[in-house]
């Protein structure tokens, strides 16, 4: 019997994996059969079936697995079915919890879906598990950008702020302050300056969850987890006793922009006073600190003054009437969003912000610098009232005649009585300023004796300096009172003011506005670039269709200018020759199409999506005689928006298509390749790809700046805490939005080419390249590779990145280890592109052996 029951149970098994196997073979032949039917949910589920079933395939299986997860994702996706599509990835992950590209395309997902976070772990964790996976290093590179901002290093390579804060800290501690809270720790930095002094109980605060985990590694390292509370809130969430025992005596906090409250500073600090600090030390009392509470910063005063700046004046106002032979009609008015936050109901941030040392053409004063306003942090009241205290006014005397393109602002961190960090632009600081664009004004010109005036306010979090404008010293009208209302002799005296006062009331009413990004504005003004498209596509459109009509126009700049109706309305009567079709799928507001329709017959297609933007081209184009068929928007053309490239009729191709190949940030466009193969495609014989191909240039450098901006360097800058290894893992590369002509460094070499992005011919691109550099021209240490690009539409018209009228900025790629190079020294450039990011690894040239 025992012998019987054993081959029972032998059988048993047998039978059992026999009809494992048979289940398995089963479902993948299922599987296969789906694929081949496009039904990736069935393929999927079948696959989870057979590696469930049978691990031992899981390698075998694994490349189809993952194209069927990433089909029926897309599906998922275009479903809307979001939940089913993350429980997808988690099951992959359970199978293939190492894979790399699976981790990637999970965290692509989770990015498109706004979960930046969440996608910097899929990211972070597929580069550690394949450190040379380009495609997961691009997506790492740019999602860091997001979750933890370049200024991060530059604050905490600033040793001068590092002291100063440290100091404050030291004292209000050595004072009586027992109990700190850090609001918006970010690194720790404050925190952990609070527990060397000597603070009995410390609490942070840090609402990003990458911050915070890093803040958590951080203090780990530095010995002090059990000694500091970390806690993943915003700081208005905190309660007593849930999150910390009792109220603490002092807040430290650097919750602050270039314009001072844009980071929440004000609502954190009223809650604060509230709910989480002890009550303030009465004035002119000798009682223990201790017992009272108190802020770090103590207070704030804000100063600003006017400026003329070229570079800010052209990314915030179109300056031209005319370019390329069309005119911008004045029944449109075009402003940068900091114009259109002042009547906005949104919450806008209303200035921009510029390191003004740094900016291109420099800036001069035109008013001497003026006290805007005072905050004191440590008065509850004061808080409360900055946002229902009504507009003022201020004035400024105008001191140098120019033109009045900007307020800009700065302020003073009073920490305590003693220590205090300024952001003047005269100072060396690791913070911007801000800077509020002067728009609207028909008459931009000011002369000593004049006044700037404007009005202040503080709204949404923000400081709004609003309604800017000239007052001509003819007007003798004095603003300098801060009131609400202006005191007047007499009616006269009014009229002559109000004359004399240049604002936008004098606009015209009935224009159409139309609000631009201010690196669409920079294109805008960019006169090169349109006169260099013009004389391109009108010599590729005048090859295709060498007619009368073409041939009269102004191609190249100097043809008899013939007008466009006559020259069509004559044609119709002849045999009128069928329209060549031009593509422009440009990102953003581009005039192009406009341009190509000024050059003969044609039919231009431009991919601009907004309406606002569609409405201000339909009125340029109106005002230049276009026949309404002639401009039309192909978006509007499409059933999948999608796919954008693609025949403009199913009997036609195109003559032009017009690519944006570089990103106004200095980087290489994603999948700008791909798209020019759709594209050669889609061209009929003769047509071309603006651009044709692309050279990227580059020189070696020597910056301390560019290192400063990049990374955390070492500990001495952060006053011995140990920060940098952590940080220092969201640093990337490539630095981008640099302008060479300002950039602090030390040419080491001349310009060599380092790649070719050939878009019609793809035969002449290489992803990886050598580069020699033949000689070293000055001694010193390479830490970066500034590049940027000359983009040529043809053989004989290009456009240079770095020219002064370029609305590009330029990019950097910023060495690991600076290598010391002496005059005369060759080296070789290891270069590699891959998608948008180009990466280059410097190696010394082996110098021949001499016997």
């Amino acid at each position: 019997m025992p012998n019987s029951n054993a081959k029972f149970h032998c059988n048993h098994r047998g039978g059992q994996e026999a009809g494992r196997r048979e289940l398995v073979s089963r479902s993948l032949q299922s599987a296969q059969h789906c694929l081949e039917d496009q039904d990736f949910g069935t393929a999927y589920a079948h696959y989870l079936l057979v590696l469930n079933l049978a691990p031992e395939l899981k390698t075998s299986v694994k490349e189809t697995f993952q194209f069927t997860l990433f089909k029926w994702a897309e599906e998922l996706d275009s479903l809307a079915r979001i939940q089913d599509l993350f429980n997808c990835y988690e099951q992959a992950l359970e199978l293939y919890p190492n894979d790399e590209v699976i981790c990637n395309s999970m965290g692509e997902h989770l990015f498109r879906m706004g979960f930046r976070d969440e996608a910097a772990g899929y990211f972070h964790k597929a580069v550690k598990l394949n450190p040379d996976f380009a495609d997961a290093k691009e997506n790492f590179y740019r999602v860091a950008n997001w979750l933890v901002e370049r200024w991060h290093f530059i604050m905490l390579n600033d040793t001068k702020r590092n002291l100063t804060y440290l100091k404050a800290i030291e004292s209000a501690v050595r004072s009586g302050c027992k109990s700190v809270l850090d609001i918006g720790t970010g690194t720790g930095i404050l925190s952990m300056f609070a527990k060397k002094a000597g603070a009995s109980f410390v609490y942070a605060c840090e609402l990003s969850k990458t911050m915070y985990e890093l803040a958590c590694d951080v203090v780990a390292a530095n010995n002090m987890e059990s000694k500091i509370k970390l806690l993943h809130l915003k700081s208005l969430d905190i309660e007593i006793p849930k999150h910390i025992p009792e109220r603490v005596s002092l807040v430290v906090t650097e919750t602050v922009d270039a314009g001072l409250f844009g980071e929440g500073i004000v609502e954190s600090l009223i809650h604060a006073w509230e709910h989480l600090l002890l009550q303030p030390k009465p004035k002119n009392q000798d009682v223990s600190t201790g017992d009272y509470g108190r802020v770090i910063p103590a207070s704030a005063t804000i100063f600003g003054m006017a400026v003329e700046c070229k570079e800010i004046r052209r990314y915030h106002r179109v300056e031209i009437q005319e370019v390329a032979g069309v005119c911008l009609s004045n029944s449109v008015q075009f402003f940068s969003p900091t114009y259109a936050s002042a009547g906005s109901e949104e919450t806008v941030e209303p200035y921009t912000t510029e390191k003004l040392s740094r900016i291109p053409g420099g800036y001069v004063p035109l008013t001497e610098p003026c006290q805007v306003m005072t905050v004191d942090f440590n008065n509850l009241q004061e808080l409360k009232s900055l946002a229902a205290r009504k507009p003022w006014k201020i004035s400024l005397p105008v001191t140098e005649r120019g033109t009045l393109d900007a307020v800009v602002v700065w302020f003073v961190l009073q920490l305590d009585d003693e220590h205090a960090l300024s952001t003047s632009p005269s100072e060396e600081t690791c913070w911007e300023q801000a800077v509020y664009p002067v728009q609207g004004l028909l008459d931009y010109s000011v002369k000593t004796g004049d006044t700037v005036v404007m009005e202040v306010c503080c709204q949404d979090c923000y400081l709004k300096i609003q309604k800017i404008s000239s007052l001509s010293s003819e007007c003798g009208m004095d603003f300098s009172d801060r009131d609400d209302t202006l005191s007047l002799g007499n009616e006269a005296e009014l009229c002559t003011a109000l004359a004399g006062l240049q604002t936008t009331s004098k606009q015209d009413g009935n224009a159409q506005v139309c609000v631009l990004e201010s690196t669409e504005i920079a294109l805008l003004n960019n006169v090169p670039y349109h006169e260099c498209f013009k004389a391109a596509m009108g010599k590729v459109l005048l090859a295709l269709n060498p007619s009368k009509d073409l041939q009269s126009m102004d191609v190249d700049g100097h043809g008899s200018g013939v007008n466009l109706q006559e020259s069509q309305n004559k044609s119709s009567l002849d045999a009128a020759p069928d329209p060549l079709y031009i593509l422009d799928v440009s990102e953003g507001f581009s005039i192009l199409p406009v341009i190509a329709g000024k050059l003969g017959p044609v039919r231009a297609y431009s991919s601009i999506e907004k309406e606002q933007h569609q409405a201000a081209l339909n009125v340029i184009a109106e005002a230049n005689h276009f026949p309404k068929e002639t401009l039309e928007f192909w978006l509007s053309h499409l059933e999948d928006e999608n796919v954008v490239l693609q025949r403009p009729k199913s009997d036609k191709l195109w003559s032009i298509i017009i690519l944006d190949v570089i990103e106004t940030s200095g980087l290489i466009q994603q999948e700008v390749m791909e798209k020019a193969a759709i594209s050669r495609c889609l061209l009929h014989s003769g047509g071309k790809i603006f651009p044709q191909y692309v050279l990227v240039y580059g020189m070696l450098v020597e910056s301390e700046s560019l290192l400063l901006e990049s990374a955390v360097q070492g500990t001495e800058p952060t006053l011995g805490f140990n920060i940098a290894p952590f940080i220092n893992q969201f640093k990337v590369p490539v630095r981008v939005y640099l302008d060479l002509s300002t950039l602090p460094c030390l040419p080491l070499s001349k310009p060599v080419e380092l790649l070719r992005l050939d878009l019609m011919n793809p035969l002449l691109n290489s992803s990886s390249r050598e580069v020699k550099v033949s000689r070293i021209c000055k001694s010193g240490q390479v830490t970066a590779i500034p590049f940027w690009y000359h983009i040529h539409l043809d053989e004989d018209h290009s456009l240079n990145t770095s020219d002064e009228s370029s609305h590009w900025k330029q990019a950097a790629v910023v060495l690991d280890k600076p290598i010391q190079v002496q005059v005369g020294d060759e080296l070789v450039l290891d270069v590699q592109h891959h998608k948008s990011n180009i990466s280059i690894t410097v190696k010394r040239q082996r110098m021949p052996c001499v016997n």
